[in-house]
């Protein structure tokens, strides 16, 4: 039988799986999660039932953001392997039948980066420095930074170069983020140029396609204006949108991502792009995913939308009809490497109360209640049509560490605030695997890199394993049916439902999701899945969901 060429379009309905490198499985005992770690864990993976796993950076780096800070961006940073082991984790992966995907950091590179050690070395209105956004400062001796941007992880966005030999004056350079993560200057062609030679390095050795990050943010608004508010990526700018700012969804960045499609089109077996762009409204980060661009772009408006019925309502309304109006899927997300994760956004007792954010200390969550929102949520998720991308440890219900000491966090964010922010340690915990073994199987010498709470332990794979009510559990039964039933690929129908009731079906699967805290009365349907155990009964409790056999 000839084997068939037509286009399986397998990034419309795939399930994505992120995983933190750092955190995941620790093979050399060192602390730190490694490529030879996730290679021994691929059967988990599979088992699980997903399509896909997309690394964060683990490209050579000095590692003051967590690996997005890149040095070298054609080799693999020694404490996660080398490119050898890479290489094998891909031939591995899809022996295995799962696609791989890698972390590509374009706004900035590390300060260690040979092209910013050279940009130093030069002189201003060099080649070299024309690679970055260098500026002399304002003021009498150019004391003062060129504008009032303000940097993502706290303070200002300008660093005043260190002195060096030569009379010439020290002039400012730009970071959105860290002051180690110099911003490229995507004005300059050798800097797209090398970029392109990037993709085609690592698409010659077998990626599946790159997870863009800061995917708006790479061209900057001509003249650099000042802006008033802080440049944040989670869109708490209240009523300002990020298209107002000049560092983030610039025209020109469009022209950038037809290039790169162009050159992932010339490669077989569908390589894909994925956008990290906080953009709003939906339908200007529809246009990230336009036939000619990006494949996906991940819905940070479904990941902060608050537990409330009709406000999901509206947000995968809108979504779709954006994506849909390009021809795109929607990807839908609810935890990453930069977010409070899920169970412990959920907790919180009031669901019109803002979902809990970087630094924000006000309301202790209540666990329990945020595991059984999130068991119940994943069943919208997984229901919907388009792809989905899960973040590790979502499958096991894991929580944020909420109370981790000070001593022991990294991350930039929170040293740049003086601890004013918390930062994203407390979601990227080394992964739970043996509850009874040292690091909670994470390693076997008991080191990690950032302390497992306790709690931990009770959600580890082994324990998680003997339970057929485990979150792991539900997550492999509703992957093996959403596989099953096409669901990726389906359409939604709303039916009309009480207020705190979302009621959709997709295909042959109805999809009831309760929010309140009253109990309603079950359509019609034979129950395939429920995140309580209902017993077939046709009563759905508060905070809870059900998918039924479709008998319409």
């Amino acid at each position: 039988m000839p084997v068939s060429t037509k286009p399986s379009f397998w990034w419309r309905h795939a399930v994505i799986y992120q995983i933190y490198p750092r955190s995941f499985a620790d093979a050399n005992g060192d602390g730190i999660g490694d490529l030879p770690g996730i290679a021994t864990h691929l059967p988990y993976l599979v088992k699980l039932g997903v399509d896909a796993i997309w690394l964060s950076p683990c490209f050579r780096s000095p590692q003051i953001d967590a690996g997005y800070d890149v040095s070298d961006y054609r080799d693999i940073d020694p404490i996660f392997g080398t490119r050898a082991d890479f290489e094998h984790l891909i031939s591995e992966a899809h022996g295995a039948g799962l696609r791989v995907i890698a972390d590509l950091v374009p706004n900035h590179t590390s300060d260690q980066h040979p092209w910013f050690q050279q940009a130093l070395l030069s002189p201003p209105g060099s080649p070299e420095r024309a690679r970055y956004i260098f500026r002399d400062g304002k003021g009498k001796h150019g004391e003062l930074p060129p504008n009032n941007w303000k940097s993502v992880f706290g303070g200002i966005a300008w660093t005043k170069e260190p002195e060096r030999a030569g009379p010439a004056s020290r002039q400012w350079y730009l970071h959105l983020f860290d002051s180690r993560q110099p911003d490229l200057n995507w004005d300059n062609p050798e800097v797209h140029a090398e970029f392109e030679d990037i993709l085609r390095f690592w698409l010659d050795r077998g990626v599946d396609g790159f997870r863009i990050d800061v995917a708006h943010g790479l061209i900057k608004g001509k003249g650099l204006p000042d802006f008033q508010v802080r440049a944040t990526m989670v869109g708490d700018h209240d009523d300002k949108t990020p298209s107002d700012a000049p560092m983030w969804d610039r025209e020109g960045i469009h022209d950038i991502y037809r290039s790169w499609r162009s050159i992932l089109d010339t490669y077989p077996d569908e390589r894909m792009l994925v956008a990290e762009a906080w953009v709003k409204p939906q339908e200007r980060l529809a246009r990230y995913v336009r036939s000619d661009e990006m494949h996906q772009a991940f819905n940070f408006d479904y990941l902060l939308t608050l537990w409330n019925a009709q406000a999901y309502r509206d947000v995968i309304d809108t979504s779709i009809q954006a994506m849909n109006a390009v021809g795109a899927p929607a990807t839908w997300v609810m935890s990453n490497h930069d977010t409070v994760r899920h169970v412990t956004r959920l907790g919180l007792s009031i669901p019109g109360t803002r979902p809990a954010g970087i630094g924000e200390k006000d309301e202790q969550p209540d666990e329990e209640l945020g595991l059984r929102r999130a068991r119940a949520a994943i069943f919208m998720t997984l229901g919907l049509p388009g792809s989905v991308t899960l973040y590790q440890g979502e499958e096991l219900g894991l929580p944020e560490h909420t109370t981790m000491e000070a001593r022991f966090r990294q991350d930039p964010a929170f040293f740049r605030t003086e601890g004013k922010e918390i930062g994203r340690d407390g979601c990227r915990i080394p992964f739970p695997w043996k509850a009874d073994a040292p690091a909670l199987g994470f390693n076997t010498t008991g080191k990690t890199w950032l302390p497992q709470p306790k709690s931990y332990k009770r959600y580890a794979v082994d324990q998680e394993e003997k339970n057929s009510d485990s979150t792991l559990a539900l997550y492999r039964q509703l992957l093996k049916i959403r596989k099953e039933r096409g669901l990726g690929d389906g359409a939604l129908q709303w039916h009309e439902s009480m207020e705190d009731v979302l009621d959709f079906e997709n295909g042959s699967v109805r999809v009831v999701i309760n929010f309140g805290t009253e109990e309603v009365p079950l359509p019609q349907g034979t129950i395939m899945a429920s995140s309580l155990d209902l017993n077939q009964t046709k009563i759905l409790p508060g905070n809870s969901a059900v998918w039924l056999e479709n008998v319409d």
